[in-house]
C-alpha cells in the first residue's frame, strides 16, 4: 500500500459552531470510557480519534480517524507509518497550531484568553521536558514576543528574574505572562514556582513591568496562579 496520504490534504476540518465543536460530547464519552476501563472496549478508529485530539484539540476528529484506518488498513498500520505519512500527520499538527495561535498574535492577549490557553496546551502539554517561556506584551496587551527562556529536565527548568526583566526592558514591554509545563501531567504549581513568580513580580514593580499571570500547562489541564489567588 502506498505510504502517501492525499486524504489528509483533502480532509476538511469543519468550522467550530458557537459553543464548541459537535464532537465535544463524543470526545468526553471516549475519555470517560478510557479512564474508567482498561480501554479494551474502544474501536481502533476511536483510539486514533483520541490521539488526533491531542494535535487538533478543538475539532471533530472522528471522520479523519476513520479515513486513516481505512487508508492504512488497521490501527497498527496507522501507528507504524513511514516517514511520508508521519510527516502528513505532522503537518496537521502544524496547521492546527497556526490556527489557534492566530487570535493570540492579532488580538489583545487578555481578550483572547481561551485562545491563548488552547495555543499553549497544543504547543506544550505533551513535552517530555520542562520548558519556560515568557509572553511579553505592550501597553495595549498585544504580544510583542513569545520567548523560550530555558529548557530543562523532566522535572525542572531554570528561570531567572534578572533574565526575564532584562528581556522585558530590551523589548520595551510593559507587562508579561510567565508560562511553563509540567511533564508529569499535573499542572499544580510547586512552592518554587510560586516563589520565583513573586520574585519576578516584585522586580517588575520597581521598573513598571506588570506580571499578569503564571500559567502552568500539563496533560491534565492547566493552572493559573492569578486565578488561584497565589499572586
Amino acid at each position: 500500500m502506498s505510504s502517501s496520504l492525499p486524504l489528509l490534504a483533502d480532509a476538511e476540518l469543519p468550522d467550530l459552531p458557537a459553543g464548541g465543536h459537535h464532537g465535544a460530547g463524543h470526545r468526553a464519552r471516549l475519555r470517560e470510557r478510557l479512564l474508567n476501563t482498561d480501554g479494551t472496549g474502544l474501536h481502533d478508529h476511536e483510539i486514533v480519534e483520541y490521539l488526533l485530539t491531542l494535535a487538533i484539540p478543538r475539532r471533530d476528529t472522528k471522520p479523519l480517524a476513520k479515513q486513516l484506518i481505512d487508508h492504512f488498513g488497521s490501527l497498527a498500520g496507522v501507528l507504524t507509518m513511514g516517514e511520508t505519512s508521519a510527516a502528513a500527520l505532522k503537518i496537521v499538527q502544524v496547521a492546527a497550531r497556526r490556527l489557534v495561535s492566530e487570535p493570540v498574535r492579532r488580538q489583545p492577549i487578555l481578550s483572547s484568553w481561551q485562545a491563548l490557553l488552547d495555543y499553549l496546551r497544543l504547543d506544550m502539554a505533551h513535552l517530555t521536558r520542562e520548558r519556560v517561556r515568557v509572553l511579553f506584551l505592550n501597553a495595549k496587551n498585544m504580544l510583542i514576543s513569545d520567548d523560550v527562556m530555558s529548557e530543562g529536565s523532566v522535572d525542572q527548568a531554570a528561570i531567572y528574574t534578572r533574565q526575564v526583566i532584562k528581556r522585558a526592558l530590551d523589548l520595551g514591554a510593559v507587562s508579561l505572562i510567565l508560562v511553563h509545563n509540567h511533564p508529569s501531567g499535573n499542572p499544580q504549581p510547586s512552592k518554587q514556582d510560586i516563589q520565583i513568580t513573586r520574585e519576578i513580580i516584585e522586580a517588575g514593580k520597581r521598573l513598571g513591568i506588570g506580571v499578569h499571570d503564571h500559567i502552568i500547562i500539563g496533560l491534565d489541564g492547566h493552572s493559573s496562579m492569578r486565578s488561584m489567588g497565589l499572586i
